[in-house]
């Protein structure tokens, strides 16, 4: 079983690899690259919220400071800051290190409001963060002279790879952007899977269950709360990178609240606390709508959709991964248990001696 697990992830790549080859429709590649970036938004929520059991409300604060960050640094910008004499100008950066500056500053938020909110819990948490993704986009709204308002940042570069023979080439097809939004989540994947199977991720899971007798054997709270944290939100801010330099074009709406309810849905749904939760979560109510979409009308989507999920967490209150691994280890005992009570076959029986006149 560890050998099969061991391989199912390269496994489930590879074939997710392969979808641009085998159907390469543009509309298709984009519906499912724009699905992946919010499944590495998912997985990152997962690691606060699955993990440490903080249910964060304001996590698309990190998606779009990541989103703005890399955008701004890309782009370049001229901006006159208080008690400085001269306005403070940035010549346009290339695409990958505006990509690690926006991860940067999403995980630099991520550790500041670690420090600040991780020393409540519950209802006061939760507020803090709604409150912090609020004002982030009340920043965004209102910086005109940095963020362009709601006028949006356009022209966003494309993302560039150097390929053999070609030099550098920019990722503006559809292909090439599902391939990089597979790669970031499956970059994503392994960080959180390597963390969680980790000691700082057995304290997490600790503090989860309970964090009282926790700090009673000696675990850090605040120590592994913040590092949770941090690398949650850094996780989201590369999320808002792909989103920037795939739509190349962003305003102050990529802080919406819907954004972060749409994360909550495909963690809960999906199953939280499980490494393969937030993928299936985020590959079915990713996908719905457009699946939906030209079938019925807007209207009906929605209640499909709401009376879906409402179905989803009264059979499977858990989620749909660990649902189904219950469903598997159901079905595997009885043979088990069968296989365990089969009578063992006859011995075989020693041949008896020869006597000695049979000898003779």
């Amino acid at each position: 079983m560890a050998g099969m697990n061991r391989f199912a992830f390269p496994a489930c790549v590879l074939l997710l690899a392969l979808l641009p080859l085998c159907w390469p429709d543009p509309y298709l590649l984009s519906v499912v690259a724009s699905c992946g970036i919010f499944i590495v938004a998912a997985i990152s929520l997962n690691l606060l919220l699955g993990y440490t059991g903080q249910l964060s409300l304001g996590h698309t604060a990190f998606f779009g400071i990541g989103a703005y960050t890399t955008a701004l640094m890309s782009l370049g910008f001229d901006v006159t800051l208080p008690g400085l004499e001269q306005p403070l100008a940035v010549a346009p950066q290339p695409v990958w290190l505006s990509f690690a500056g926006g991860v940067l500053a999403a995980g630099l938020a991520g550790w500041l409001l670690g420090r600040l909110a991780l020393r409540v819990r519950g209802a006061y948490f939760v507020i803090v963060t709604i409150s912090f993704a609020q004002v982030m986009r009340m920043v965004a709204l209102n910086w005109v002279d940095l963020t362009e308002g709601p006028m949006a940042l356009n022209n966003i570069p494309a993302p560039t790879l150097w390929l053999p023979g070609q030099g550098v080439v920019e990722l503006t097809t559809k292909a090439a952007t599902y391939w990089l939004v597979l790669a970031v989540a499956a970059a994503a994947w392994l960080l959180v899977a390597a963390l969680v199977r980790s000691r700082a991720g057995r304290a997490m899971i600790a503090l989860r269950e309970n964090e009282t007798l926790a700090r009673s054997v000696g675990i850090e709270v605040t120590r592994y709360l913040r590092l949770a944290a941090v690398v949650s939100a850094g996780i989201a801010g590369a999320a808002g990178c792909l989103y920037a330099h795939t739509v190349r074009i962003i305003d102050p709406d990529v802080f919406a609240f819907m954004f972060t309810i749409t994360m909550v849905i495909m963690v809960i749904v999906g199953g939280k606390g499980t490494l393969a939760g937030p993928v299936a979560g985020g590959l079915i109510f990713g996908l719905l709508p457009e699946a939906l979409r030209g079938t019925v009308a807007p209207e009906v989507q929605w209640m499909i959709y709401g009376a879906l999920m409402i179905a989803v967490l009264c059979l499977m209150p858990r989620g749909i991964v660990p649902a189904a691994g219950s469903l598997l280890r159901r079905r595997r005992r009885p043979a088990a248990m069968a296989e365990a009570a089969a009578p063992a076959p006859p011995a075989p029986q020693a041949a008896a001696p020869a006597t000695r006149g049979e000898a003779a």
